[in-house]
């Protein structure tokens, strides 16, 4: 009964919101009205990403686009003049003026998502969007006095989570849900987040931060976004909720002669969902993780750079000199044999529990050309030694590549063509030492994830993806026409026999259509994808699957 009354409510929801979307451009006023926009460019949103055309288009100024999210005093930086033409100058307030102070809405925000046949969705943050209907809202502050900002955005979202046919796993109780794929316990990954309307009120991208002297430091729950990809990140992305966390970094790159660095570490805490299969102890876990960039004098619109990101048990003990400088240990363990009892097979041990991930990135933008490209080098766990690093430099490696190509035929209307692929699949180097898929650790049974969803690229689990994309920037708003692949996994030993089964491969096309549109304050969201997915569970059948999205947005 209870269930069906959450059932009901979020679709009720959901129909408020597809009624509030439908009605509104009936009232508002035809007139665009200028809204302001400084607050939120959070990483991997929708003005993020217009910034992002904008610096492609030589409008906004130039500026590292690896580490994410941007300061306050950042985006004074990088934001363009008033004057500066561009399709949205008419719509959003983004200007600002270093030092000033500001109290600004978090505008608030609706949104309803529709699955027809199974779970879809990503890059959305806290939102798990499984079938059946999904709704969010979203609402909040933010307010900055000299070198302080404070954000407050926190999001809830209730999904109704229907029942649908679940790749059987060979689990029983609760962990019926969990991924079906190899090594299943090896990863937090539910398929299906339990039998009910599944929910959260998550503090969203929340943040406390201090400028000063050229070095910014805070708290936060707003998601990181590392490297430089669109929609793939490798190391961390908006893929999952934001996980609360303590950083510090330089407020800017700062200048050393040959060139200009940018560096961020940060120290958090993971959590799993109620699907996830742990060690004792092990329930929560202790990240960290180091970041820099460097962009070389003489050599415009180039930046390359690496970082790394460690998970660890949370100490007994307490927070200690070991865990907050983990970061910045020795790029490889030196032959360490600290060693701790392996809880599955007694008499046995196991290294010191900890996994890193790591990556080498670049970007080079020319915005006299409209063009950037970028790629990035990931790897899951680092080499013992100097000898294991140079035999075994691509195992449990992987690769992200990407462009972006601008059009601006006049200030009001950009066309921009970009595209990514991702590959993280396990490799032929099977066949001479074992890999495990991407984002899966031994000893840390959650895997890269945080709360059920992976804290990277969704399809890097084991897998590989692909994005291409048009985006159509007008006075009025945005249209996109987008495909996309997804290899969800690789169930067969190709790598080591060369004999390649039927069902090994589990993928998902997605054609799809997006529109934003400005009506007066409103901004209203409408997308449609039909996803396809070929050899669903490695059972050999198909699924098709409708997703719709609804969301509309009041400025204030």
């Amino acid at each position: 009964m209870a269930r069906d009354s959450c059932c009901r409510a979020v679709s009720h929801v959901g129909a408020l919101i597809l009624l509030f979307v439908v009605t509104i451009p009936l009232y508002a006023q035809p007139a665009r009205e200028n809204v302001d926009g400084r607050a939120e460019v959070f990483a991997g949103s929708e003005l993020e990403r217009y910034l992002r055309v904008l610096q492609l288009g030589g409008v906004a100024r130039p500026y590292p686009w690896t580490i994410r999210p941007f300061g306050a005093a950042e985006l004074d930086r990088i934001l363009p003049a008033d004057t500066a033409g561009h399709p949205w100058q008419g719509r959003y307030t983004l200007g600002a003026e270093a030092g000033e102070r500001w109290v600004i809405w978090v505008s608030p925000r609706a949104v309803s998502v529709f699955n027809s046949a199974f779970p879809y969705g990503g890059n959305d943050g806290p939102i798990w969007a499984g079938r059946g209907a999904t709704a969010a809202l979203q609402a909040g502050l933010s307010m900055r006095y000299g070198p302080l900002t404070l954000t407050l955005a926190p999001l809830v979202f209730l999904a109704s989570n229907t029942e649908f046919e679940l790749t059987p796993n060979g689990e029983t109780d609760r962990y019926v849900f969990a991924d079906w794929r190899a090594r299943h316990r090896a990863i937090d990954l539910p398929q299906r987040f339990g039998e009910g309307a599944y929910g959260r009120i998550d503090p969203g991208q929340s943040s406390l931060r201090i400028d000063l002297g050229g070095l910014a430091a805070g708290v936060a729950s707003a998601n990181e976004f590392w490297g430089p990809a669109i929609e793939q990140p490798i190391l961390l992305g908006n893929n999952a909720p934001g996980f609360l966390h303590a950083f510090a970094g330089t407020a800017m790159p700062w200048n050393v002669r040959i060139g200009r660095v940018h560096a961020r570490a940060l120290w958090g805490r993971l959590e799993q969902s109620e699907y996830a299969f742990a060690h004792p102890g092990q329930e929560v876990r202790f990240t960290s993780g180091l970041i820099a960039t460097f962009s070389p004098r003489g050599v415009p619109g180039l930046e390359i750079g690496g970082a790394r990101f460690f998970h660890l048990s949370w100490p007994a003990h307490g927070l200690g000199a070991n865990e907050l400088l983990k970061p910045f240990e020795g790029l490889l363990k030196d032959g360490q044999v600290a060693r701790v009892p392996d809880p599955e097979r007694p008499g046995e041990s196991l290294l010191a529990p900890d996994n890193q991930l790591a990556s080498i990135f670049l970007r080079w933008s020319f915005p006299k050309s409209g063009f950037e490209v970028y790629g990035e080098y990931g790897k899951e766990d680092h080499n013992f030694d100097r000898r294991d690093l140079i035999l075994n430099f691509d195992q449990n490696g992987g690769y992200l590549v990407g462009f972006q190509k601008l059009w601006k035929p006049s200030d009001s209307a950009w066309t921009v063509l970009r595209a990514e692929v991702l590959n993280l699949q396990v490799g032929h180097v099977d066949r001479a030492r074992a890999q495990s898929p991407f984002y899966q650790h031994s000893y840390f049974r959650q895997g890269h994830t945080h709360r059920g969803q992976i804290l990277g690229a969704p399809a890097g689990y084991g897998g590989a993806g692909a994005v291409l994309a048009l985006d159509r920037y007008s006075a009025t708003g945005r249209w996109t026409l987008a495909w996309r692949r997804a290899l969800l996994g690789d169930e067969g030993d190709y790598w080591k026999s060369g004999i390649a089964g039927t069902q090994d491969l589990d993928v998902q096309h997605a054609l799809g259509a997006d529109w934003l549109g400005f009506r007066g304050r409103w901004d209203l969201h409408a997308g449609a994808a039909l996803v396809y997915e070929q050899n669903r569970g490695h059972g050999g059948d198909s699924a098709l699957n409708l997703n719709v999205t609804l969301g509309a947005r009041f400025g204030l």
